[in-house]
Protein backbone atom coordinates (compact mmCIF):
# COMPACT_ATOMS: atom_id res chain seq x y z
CA UNK A 1 0.00 0.00 0.00
CA UNK A 2 2.75 2.25 0.63
CA UNK A 3 4.04 2.51 -3.19
CA UNK A 4 0.49 3.68 -3.72
CA UNK A 5 0.20 6.16 -1.02
CA UNK A 6 3.75 7.36 -1.99
CA UNK A 7 2.97 7.30 -6.05
CA UNK A 8 -0.65 9.06 -5.26
CA UNK A 9 1.31 11.74 -3.50
CA UNK A 10 4.14 11.84 -5.70
CA UNK A 11 1.67 12.65 -8.66
CA UNK A 12 3.19 9.82 -10.38
CA UNK A 13 1.61 5.49 -11.48
CA UNK A 14 3.44 3.51 -9.09
CA UNK A 15 5.85 1.83 -11.93
CA UNK A 16 7.71 4.99 -12.75
CA UNK A 17 7.71 5.58 -8.67
CA UNK A 18 9.36 2.21 -8.33
CA UNK A 19 11.69 2.44 -11.20
CA UNK A 20 12.86 6.11 -9.53
CA UNK A 21 12.95 5.62 -5.64
CA UNK A 22 15.26 2.75 -4.54
CA UNK A 23 14.86 0.47 -1.70
CA UNK A 24 16.98 3.00 0.89
CA UNK A 25 14.84 6.00 -0.41
CA UNK A 26 11.85 4.17 0.11
CA UNK A 27 12.58 3.28 3.45
CA UNK A 28 13.08 7.15 4.50
CA UNK A 29 9.70 7.39 2.98
CA UNK A 30 7.86 5.15 5.21
CA UNK A 31 9.48 6.39 8.34
CA UNK A 32 8.46 9.66 7.32
CA UNK A 33 4.90 8.09 7.00
CA UNK A 34 4.83 6.90 10.35
CA UNK A 35 5.63 10.12 11.70
CA UNK A 36 3.91 12.34 9.47
CA UNK A 37 0.77 9.97 7.89
CA UNK A 38 -0.77 12.18 4.32
CA UNK A 39 -4.17 11.23 2.80
CA UNK A 40 -7.69 10.75 2.62
CA UNK A 41 -7.56 8.76 6.07
CA UNK A 42 -5.43 11.68 7.81
CA UNK A 43 -7.82 13.96 6.63
CA UNK A 44 -11.23 12.11 7.56
CA UNK A 45 -9.76 12.16 10.73
CA UNK A 46 -8.80 15.57 11.03
CA UNK A 47 -12.40 16.27 9.99
CA UNK A 48 -13.95 13.74 12.47
CA UNK A 49 -12.08 16.31 15.09
CA UNK A 50 -13.84 19.40 14.05
CA UNK A 51 -17.03 17.86 13.11
CA UNK A 52 -17.36 16.24 16.64
CA UNK A 53 -16.60 19.58 18.02
CA UNK A 54 -19.03 21.54 16.54
CA UNK A 55 -21.43 19.31 17.58
CA UNK A 56 -20.11 18.93 21.52
CA UNK A 57 -20.34 22.78 20.94
CA UNK A 58 -24.33 22.76 19.74
CA UNK A 59 -25.12 19.43 21.34
CA UNK A 60 -28.07 19.49 24.15
CA UNK A 61 -26.52 18.20 27.19
CA UNK A 62 -29.79 16.70 28.77
CA UNK A 63 -30.48 15.09 25.63
CA UNK A 64 -27.26 13.86 25.18
CA UNK A 65 -24.99 13.44 28.01
CA UNK A 66 -22.59 11.89 26.50
CA UNK A 67 -20.19 13.88 24.28
CA UNK A 68 -19.64 12.96 20.51
CA UNK A 69 -16.46 11.55 19.17
CA UNK A 70 -14.14 11.92 15.83
CA UNK A 71 -15.26 8.18 15.46
CA UNK A 72 -18.88 9.06 15.74
CA UNK A 73 -18.37 10.72 12.70
CA UNK A 74 -15.99 8.64 10.18
CA UNK A 75 -18.21 6.07 8.80
CA UNK A 76 -15.29 3.69 7.91
CA UNK A 77 -13.94 3.20 11.09
CA UNK A 78 -15.15 -0.23 12.47
CA UNK A 79 -15.38 0.93 16.23
CA UNK A 80 -18.51 3.21 14.54
CA UNK A 81 -20.69 0.62 13.46
CA UNK A 82 -23.69 0.01 14.78
CA UNK A 83 -25.08 -2.74 12.20
CA UNK A 84 -25.48 -6.28 13.31
CA UNK A 85 -22.67 -8.25 13.82
CA UNK A 86 -24.39 -11.33 11.48
CA UNK A 87 -23.11 -13.05 8.82
CA UNK A 88 -26.44 -13.45 6.99
CA UNK A 89 -27.72 -10.55 4.82
CA UNK A 90 -31.11 -8.97 5.39
CA UNK A 91 -33.52 -9.32 2.21
CA UNK A 92 -36.58 -7.50 2.27
CA UNK A 93 -39.39 -8.30 -0.43
CA UNK A 94 -40.29 -4.50 -0.85
CA UNK A 95 -37.41 -3.18 -3.05
CA UNK A 96 -37.80 0.30 -1.72
CA UNK A 97 -37.84 -0.67 1.98
CA UNK A 98 -34.31 -2.32 0.58
CA UNK A 99 -32.80 0.78 -0.81
CA UNK A 100 -33.70 2.90 2.59
CA UNK A 101 -32.29 -0.14 4.46
CA UNK A 102 -28.98 -0.30 2.02
CA UNK A 103 -29.12 3.91 2.71
CA UNK A 104 -29.44 3.40 6.79
CA UNK A 105 -26.45 0.91 6.97
CA UNK A 106 -24.02 2.87 4.67
CA UNK A 107 -24.90 6.59 4.91
CA UNK A 108 -26.99 5.95 8.35
CA UNK A 109 -30.24 7.82 6.03
CA UNK A 110 -33.02 7.26 7.91
CA UNK A 111 -36.80 7.05 6.49
CA UNK A 112 -38.68 10.28 6.85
Amino acid sequence: MMWFRLALALGMPVARARQEIDSHEFCYWMAYYRLEPWGERVADMRHGIAVATLANINRNTEARPQAYMPADFIPWLEGNRNASTGTEPVLLDEPGAQSQLIKAAVFGCRQP
